[in-house]
């Protein structure tokens, strides 16, 4: 009797370790057929004028792709990496190979779900689709809440999902995978297919390695090799180099280590090495990830416009040269600045860059804040859909105005400064802070902008540089 073809279509799953999805293709019994599509829209120029994901995100997404390509070679399996509209390509594999089962992770957000449905309506009703749950830390059918009912506040969210609800149990990598006759694995496809020029790739320089390989090293160094999570709630806030905090984020972004995996790990630190406060807050975070991914979930397609879900309105001048300004990191805020420079070279900042650039161009450039989310999208490496714009979301109507001026100070960020804007590199006071400024000149600063405007609001952080400069 000849055995039935199944397919396994990854999307934002690159591993083959607590992969739930892998699992029951391969329990089935099936003949295995794997696949990735490079969905030729994620690279679409916007009307703000960049790509929807640039040059960063297409190189750590190659880097994961093959990782796991590589992965599943030594366990038997082939994927194959198209490039198309997934609604096209899954159809026909789903064809070529005469598959009945289609396993795959189950879609969330807006855009995602419309993909879904175009391919779900360009299959046979024949085929089946099996999707599986596999983002979170705590699966959706384990919370004692409706998609509905998540609350507004994460507090509300947190204390009884962390006392009602148990994580679940990673599953093993399997140790062996039965391919479909005829499956072969298909190479990622040159940068220049997908509309990168040399010079894009050339300037892009990821930050940290793609890959559930990489992901699980970089695991195993922040923990058990360095211990440098014991020190993780004192140093989190910092921006400069890898060992301030875990860089997680990128790995969780793609999927190419799950969180569960993570959660199990820091458990055994706690056993093994040291549980205190840092250990918590780590599980903390990806506890706040779950949290945006449900509260986004609830919101749908109003966390992507201006008006949020709260229905807000802020005044927008929406200035296209300062936004520009922004996103190349000229706008004469050196603590602005170096984040965004780091950004657009590498794909990554810190968190406290986040949200000092967030507050920055939507509160003191009055610039609508889904411009900046979409920016972001377009470089981050740990980009995540809820993440990314429900944070943006908060940054506009719900949290505070950071002083970018006063951070750079409070946050001792003259080594980062110097390190992403060489025109200041020079300066060894914290004159760095304000190297506009008339009482710090001349400074011979050569090709680093003024601010389009000095704010009254920053007076008093000011005259705090000011005063370090003369103790």
């Amino acid at each position: 009797m000849k055995k039935k073809n199944s397919l396994v279509w990854f999307k934002n799953d690159l591993r083959v370790h607590d992969n739930e999805i892998l699992c029951k293709a391969i329990a089935s019994g099936d003949r295995l057929v794997f696949l990735y599509v490079i969905d030729v829209r994620l690279f679409q120029k916007l009307a703000l004028g960049f790509r929807k994901a640039g040059a960063n995100r297409v190189i750590f997404l190659k880097q994961s792709v093959e990782n796991l390509q590589q992965n599943l070679e030594k366990i038997g399996g082939h994927l194959s990496i198209e490039v198309g509209l997934p609604e096209e390509v899954v159809a026909q594999y789903v064809s070529t190979f005469a598959c009945n089962t289609i396993y795959g992770e189950t879609e969330y957000a807006w855009e995602e779900l419309e993909v879904l449905k175009r391919v779900q309506d360009s299959l046979n009703t024949a085929v089946e689709m099996d999707l599986l749950w596999g983002k979170t830390l705590y699966h959706k059918d384990d919370i004692p809440f409706t998609i509905n009912t998540i609350p507004l506040s994460s507090k509300a969210y947190r204390i009884p999902v962390s006392k009602q609800t148990a994580v679940r149990e990673p599953f093993l990598p399997p140790a062996e995978v039965r391919s479909a006759e005829g499956a072969t694995s298909i190479l990622f496809p040159p940068y220049r297919d997908l509309g990168f020029s040399d010079e894009e790739i050339r300037a892009a320089q990821p930050y940290v390695r793609g890959g559930e390989t990489a992901g699980l090293e970089r695991l195993h160094t922040y923990t058990f090799e360095t211990e440098q999570l014991t020190q993780y709630r004192w140093t989190r806030n910092r921006s400069l180099g890898m060992d301030y905090s875990s860089k997680f984020s990128p790995y969780l972004a793609l999927g190419c280590v799950s969180p569960r995996t993570i959660y199990q790990k820091v458990k055994q630190y706690e056993q093994r090495i040291k549980k205190n406060q840092s250990t918590w807050w780590l599980v903390f975070e990806l506890v706040w990830r779950d949290y945006f991914t449900f509260k986004g979930m609830r919101m749908g397609n109003q966390i992507f416009k201006t008006d949020g879900f709260r229905n807000k309105q802020l005044e927008f001048t929406n200035h296209t040269r300062l936004f520009q300004r922004w996103c190349e990191g000229t706008t004469g805020i050196p603590f602005i600045d170096a984040h965004m420079r780091q950004l657009n070279t590498t794909g990554y900042m810190s968190n406290r860059g986040r949200v000092n650039c967030a507050s920055f161009l939507v509160h003191d450039y009055k610039i609508d804040w889904t411009w900046g989310a979409a920016y972001f999208e377009s470089r981050l490496i740990d980009y995540d859909v809820s993440a990314n714009w429900m944070n943006w979301h908060m940054q506009a109507y719900e949290i505070w105005y950071t002083n970018p001026v006063n951070q750079q100070l409070k946050y001792n960020a003259k080594e980062y400064i110097q390190k992403w804007i060489p025109e200041l590199s020079h300066i060894e006071t914290n004159a760095i802070y304000i190297p506009w400024h008339k009482d710090v000149q001349p400074l011979k600063v050569h090709g680093y902008p003024e601010p389009a405007e000095v704010f009254s609001k920053w007076a008093r952080a000011i005259n705090l540089i000011l005063k370090s400069i003369e103790a």
